[in-house]
């Protein structure tokens, strides 16, 4: 633990002072904001906290004092934050992973279902626990006649109808859907989701946009092997699809990888990658018409410029409450970089470095979630010296304010890395192969999807036992988990 450095908040009290004059004077009463944050866990903030701002400021050691107003108010106010993880008890690689309304948390699990198949791992009583006991993990994909194990292993739980969606690339030739309605309890399909490019790098997402037979629109973006990536639509839930159409203007050469896409709650899709001139910045790629059709939307990269590694195609995006567009990269310092437009991706607020002030040797394998107007997760791996690989996650409450708070955790403690080998989030590395995921439950907290791969390549579930919400009301506190749990 760390003892909290003070951060004035400048009251105006207006006292009446004695003398001739009889005038009122202005006097200062200093608070300290973060000292008395975490007064339920033993009032100081965890080693594994911190409150910055933008560019690695530590907010625990700057006035928060803007224009004459405090900006720690409001969303914007710091909140108590500790961050964990839960194992699945199963090895991942590329983990994706997917929250139900019923509070059931699903990971893919490569080559660990029935006959060597892709197994969908539920978690259930894990979110809302009192005691880490009360979770447990389990296999739930038992079709009849499993789906052969694949290459890259997707899930995908549509937020709109909790459809829980597998998706399966074999070896390059094709791909594979099944789906359950019942939490796992049963799967239809496979349908065959193929056309006539190479499928790898599939990203999968939903959203209300018009469907002829089902409630909500499908689409699947591939690396076909072509100048850009290419995508398909299923309005029927996921039981046939559409051709393959470009997944950018039709004379784009974005390059074929992509980062995950995501459905907004106005039907648009979204996802991210290079930008349409061959690398020199990351874009934003907008479908309005069900994934027929993309629009190009640079993001504001001028000064951070663009990763140079293994995944340097892994621009994220993802969208709140009230269809407000937030993107987050990798920068040519291999920093995490995040930005948020108002209008669809037409236009982007400046950049912010959102490091925390430690000193991170480098970042990767960025992944974004929002919830709420202005309410935002990221996650990363980072490394804190000498190949030390952490998790870590990072949550702004009040995306939109002049001087956003930034809280972020590292999932994993001090001692008990994620991985030690030279370079790792630069490259394919161990569970977390070349991607990973993130999620908010129904209550506003975080799930980072990733491993612990010197635990084994455990799949595993960092979140904030306590912290900071993404929805409208306070997250209930969650026992911590940790290395006995993988």
């Amino acid at each position: 633990m760390r003892a909290a450095a003070l951060s004035i908040v400048s009251l105006l009290v207006m006292a009446s002072l004695g003398g001739c004059f009889g005038e009122e004077k202005e006097v200062i009463e200093e608070i300290d904001i973060f000292g008395s944050l975490c007064s339920d866990n033993g009032g100081s903030i965890s080693n594994t906290t911190w409150y910055h701002y933008g560019n690695a400021t530590d907010a625990t050691k700057v006035s928060d004092i803007f224009n004459g107003t405090s900006v720690l108010v409001g969303d914007n106010a710091p909140v108590c934050a500790i961050g964990t993880y839960y194992g699945i008890g199963m090895t991942t690689f590329e983990p994706t992973i997917g929250v139900t309304s019923l509070d059931n948390l699903y990971m893919t699990s490569w080559g660990n279902g029935p006959a060597g198949s892709t197994a969908i791992v539920r978690c259930s009583g894990l979110i809302g626990m009192s005691n880490v006991s009360e979770y447990s993990c389990e296999d739930v994909y038992s079709a009849l006649l499993p789906v052969p194990n694949s290459n890259d292993p997707y899930v995908y739980v549509d937020p709109w109808t909790d459809r829980i969606m597998k998706f399966d690339m074999h070896a390059l030739l094709g791909m594979t859907v099944e789906w359950s309605d019942n939490e796992g309890q049963s799967w239809i399909g496979p349908s065959v989701a193929t056309g006539w490019s190479v499928q790898d790098h599939q990203t999968i997402a939903s959203s209300p946009y018009p469907a002829a037979f089902h409630q909500t629109t499908w689409v699947f973006c591939v690396n076909g092997n072509y100048p850009y990536p290419v995508c398909s639509a299923s309005n029927d839930g996921g039981l046939t699809w559409g051709p393959e159409l470009p997944g950018t203007p039709s004379d784009c050469e974005s390059g074929g990888l992509t980062g995950h896409i995501t459905g907004s709650e106005n039907g648009n899709f979204y996802r991210g990658n290079r930008g349409c001139n061959g690398g020199e910045g990351y874009s934003i790629y907008r479908s309005t018409n069900g994934g027929l059709t993309w629009t190009e939307h640079p993001l504001p990269t001028e000064t951070s410029g663009t990763a140079e590694t293994w995944n340097f195609e892994e621009a994220q995006v993802a969208t709140d409450s009230e269809d407000n567009v937030h993107a987050f990269w990798m920068g040519f310092d291999n920093m995490p970089y995040y930005s948020y437009s108002l209008n669809e991706g037409d236009t982007w607020s400046s950049p912010i470095m959102i490091a925390p002030p430690i000193g991170l040797n480098g970042t990767g394998f960025p992944v974004i979630t929002a919830g709420s107007a202005g309410k935002v997760a990221l996650a990363y791996l980072g490394d804190s010296g000498g190949d030390t690989w952490n998790g870590y996650i990072t949550v702004i409450t009040d995306a939109f304010s002049d001087v956003p708070l930034l809280t972020t955790v590292q999932v994993n403690e001090w001692g008990d890395p994620l991985d030690t080998s030279s370079g790792c989030g630069y490259n394919r590395c161990g569970g977390f192969g070349d991607f990973n995921d993130i999620a908010i439950d129904q209550h506003g907290r975080v799930w980072f999807g990733h491993a612990h791969n010197v635990g084994g390549e455990i799949g595993i579930y960092g979140t904030m036992a306590v912290g900071p919400t993404l929805r409208d009301e306070p997250l209930s506190p969650m026992p911590l988990g940790g290395p006995g749990t993988l």
